[in-house]
């Protein structure tokens, strides 16, 4: 990664090269010392546009987030709110595809970003014009959950130490588990968000979900 050193830091200059080193490096790599590093500064020097590390964490889902919007404002709208809705949802996902690392921090985050409900903000306005009353909304959001912003949270987390795998010796007790794990392969990394979410995984329960709630749509 590259920086410029003649350009002055700024709060925004300290966030992307934050989002850079996550890109390259995974987010671990992302300390108040590899950042200085990153810019040719002074570690003390990077205090005065970022508290401490959660503050960088929390100004990288706003960067992250608002990509997320900028992209979607790009969008042409579809010919009704599913097919609308179905084209931003994915066009959020391709970011996050950009950036692997997101999700994991996006979950983690006990303060909400500003672009993050903005983004909500403009789904909620989406489905309002299509005819849904804000009680079916607010029951859509939490069917949809982190598929609204274009990734599905997983059931196992291999990376944390719970493994998908059944165990060999209780396999003889989990003979349909066993028999659909053993014919599923997800064979395209470039298009998985974690352990099990790949594109066809996501848009088959984004469809379905999609699918129902228009059903549910006052006409």
């Amino acid at each position: 990664m590259t920086t410029d050193a003649r350009t002055p830091l700024s709060r925004e200059r300290v966030l992307h090269a934050a989002v850079a080193l996550a890109d390259e490096h995974g987010l671990r790599a992302v300390t108040m010392r590899r950042l200085a590093e990153e810019l040719d500064a002074e570690a003390m020097s990077l205090y005065y546009h970022v508290a401490k590390k959660e503050d960088v964490l929390d100004g990288i889902v706003e960067v992250v987030a608002q990509e997320i919007n900028e992209t979607v404002a790009r969008l042409e709208k579809g010919p009704d709110w599913r097919q609308t809705a179905r084209r931003r949802i994915l066009a959020a996902r391709q970011v996050f595809l950009r950036h692997r690392w997101a999700p994991a921090l996006f979950e983690t985050r006990s303060s909400t970003s500003l672009e993050v409900l903005k983004y909500y903000d403009s789904l909620v306005g989406l489905m309002h014009e299509g005819g849904f009353s804000h009680n079916r909304i607010h029951h859509a959001l939490h069917a949809l959950g982190s598929r609204a912003l274009g990734f599905s949270q997983e059931l196992f987390d291999p990376s944390a130490g719970a493994s998908a795998e059944v165990p060999p010796e209780l396999a003889a007790q989990l003979p349909n588990l066993v028999g659909m794990l053993s014919e599923i392969a997800h064979d395209d990394p470039d298009s998985t968000l974690g352990w099990c979410d790949d594109q066809a995984e996501f848009e088959f329960g984004l469809d379905l979900i999609l699918a129902g709630l228009d059903l549910l749509r006052e006409r």
